[in-house]
């Protein structure tokens, strides 16, 4: 007795034939006694045909049709089977490649393994929660610690004989780096891993869940609707009007046959993907910072100039001098505000920046807080200083007396200078003189050679005291400016990732909602001429929050 499969060969002299499998129900005897034939007309102009019993017959090259025969087979034509025998040489090359294939289908398992298991030990929260908790610690540390100072700043405050705590010592700081904590090889190393961690999960847990909330699902059966957590069944209710009640809450709605897939916040899903994204931009951009950058600090007097690159150091591995450090800066002014009580309020410096070729390039007055932006490079206000007293003795000079800063308790400044006077007393060796004592630039407080106090003038009042027979004049107090120039390419990447990271944290709030429906058609029929029907629908945002929906179908 014949199969219940068939076999269908097509049969076309001008293209190669396909061969396709039947399965039909088992035939009766009367059909098993003939043999199917099928023929079709095919538009051909030259060929032959081929007979129920497989032979060929030929056909005129004018004839305007062929016949194109199927026939059904009662069993498959036979397989062609690989060639017996061979050379050895030939057996040996094919084990060769056999065993070879093998051996790098293994391999290629066993990395697909120890990838998947390092994603899922690399994705893990609570490793990841323990990274972040271990940065934020050092972060804390690197407030607490002193950064940038010198090695013997640490072993005189961090000894060895008297540590802090019982066991802190200048090794614990200096061994690990962290005397410049956001770039030692331990902070650096924890945000490596941190991104990873973040790239692991967003590849094996949020990428999926995206696809998967991208998937259209429509549901073909009202039994499995109602197994879902939060479902209703309505007895008249129509499905058309349902998503026009969906689209007016603002879903997107499809429909297929007898079933209805609504969805929207679909930015919520993607949302995680981007928060992650976010970090990896705010942990670049600190990398950068750490390992790229230039930083310097000089105190300019007023009418000096320097040149950029003299006071710039690199900070890390990565830090490339840009063209823009050959540019020179001169202090044109500097002058300070003063509060009622006489305590500085703010303090300025007029800038001129010239380049290689003596050209003013730039000119900005800046103060605390408004820095100088050039080429990359920033200049901020960041301290003041006494650099000199100009003064007439006797009508003599002027003379530019250095002011030396004075160590006091506390974190008031004070200046200091003297000035020399001649000694009549010869068996006197020692030399007297009039000493000069400022806080800031707006007054003078003088002592005779006794070191009696004599007087106050201001600078600017252009008024004689007399000394010790002496008419001494002040005319100017000259100032200098303390600068902090950096340049930090991290800082662009670090904005822009906390910008996407408020972007991204807002948008995730907006929930992901689904809404499937199915009408199982039982019967049809006029029951009223105004058929009203309520009707509550119930959805879920991603497992959280609950929403109620009601519709009226008129």
């Amino acid at each position: 007795m014949p199969s219940p499969a068939s076999y269908l060969l097509l049969l076309n002299p001008a293209k190669s034939f396909s061969l396709r499998r039947l399965s039909h129900p088992q035939p009766s005897p009367r059909l098993q006694a003939r043999r199917p034939h099928v023929s079709c007309d095919a538009q051909r102009g030259g060929g032959s045909r081929t007979g129920g019993g497989g032979r060929r017959e030929a056909i005129p090259a004018g004839a305007s049709k062929a016949k194109k025969q199927i026939v059904f087979f009662d069993a498959a034509p036979p397989v062609a089977q690989p060639q017996q025998g061979g050379s050895a040489v030939e057996k040996g090359e094919g084990e060769k490649a056999t065993t070879k294939a093998g051996s790098g289908n293994a391999a290629l398992a066993l990395l697909r393994r120890a990838t998947k298991k390092t994603l899922a030990v690399l994705s893990n929260l609570p490793l990841a929660i323990s990274e972040m908790f271990a940065i934020a610690a050092l972060m804390a540390l690197g407030t607490v610690i002193d950064q940038g100072e010198a090695p013997s700043y640490y072993f005189e405050k961090f000894p060895e004989d008297n540590p802090v705590f019982g066991f802190i010592t200048w090794r614990w700081i200096l061994t690990p780096g962290f005397d410049h904590m956001f770039s030692s090889p331990v902070f650096l190393g924890l945000l490596a891993l941190l991104a990873l961690s973040l790239m692991a999960c967003t590849y094996t847990t949020q990428l999926p869940m995206v696809k998967v909330a991208r998937r259209w699902s429509f549901t073909q059966s009202g039994e499995r609707i109602k197994k879902q957590e939060f479902a209703d069944s309505l007895p008249r209710a129509s499905i058309q009007d349902l998503g026009v009640i969906l689209m007016g809450a603002g879903y997107e709605v499809f429909t297929k046959g007898p079933s209805l897939y609504a969805f929207k916040g679909l930015a919520g899903r993607y949302a995680p993907i981007g928060v992650h994204l976010a970090m990896l931009f705010i942990m670049a951009g600190a990398t950068l910072s750490a390992t790229g950058s230039f930083k310097g600090s000089v105190d300019v007097p007023q009418g000096l100039n320097f040149v950029i690159g003299d006071v710039m150091k690199p900070r890390g591995v990565l830090s490339v001098a840009p063209d823009v450090f050959n540019t020179e800066i001169h202090v044109n002014r500097f002058y300070m505000e003063y509060y009622d009580s006489g305590e500085v309020l703010q303090f300025y410096s007029d800038l001129s920046l010239f380049n290689l070729d003596g050209k003013e390039v730039m000119r900005k007055t800046i103060k605390v807080n408004d820095p100088l932006r050039y080429g990359g490079i920033t200049i901020y206000q960041t301290d003041w200083g006494f650099s000199a007293l100009q003064v007439r003795k006797n009508g003599e000079g002027p003379f530019n007396l250095a002011m030396a800063p004075l160590k006091l308790n506390g974190d008031k400044k004070l200046f200091g200078t003297f000035l020399p006077l001649e000694d009549s007393d010869s068996s006197n060796p020692s030399v007297k003189g009039i000493s000069m004592l400022a806080r800031d630039l707006q007054s003078i407080v003088l002592y005779d050679q006794d070191g009696k106090f004599v007087g106050v003038r201001r600078p600017s009042s252009k008024l004689p005291i007399e000394i010790n027979g002496n008419e001494i004049l002040i005319e100017d107090a000259i100032g200098s400016t303390g600068l902090d120039l950096k340049t930090d390419p991290g800082v662009p990447i670090v904005y822009a990732g906390f910008g996407a990271l408020m972007l991204t944290t807002c948008i995730s709030y907006l929930s992901h909602s689904q809404v499937c429906a199915y009408v199982e058609l039982f019967a049809t029929g006029l029951v009223h001429n105004n058929l009203i029907t309520v009707a509550n629908f119930y959805f879920s945002f991603h497992g959280t929050r609950y929403g109620h929906c009601k519709m009226e179908v008129q």
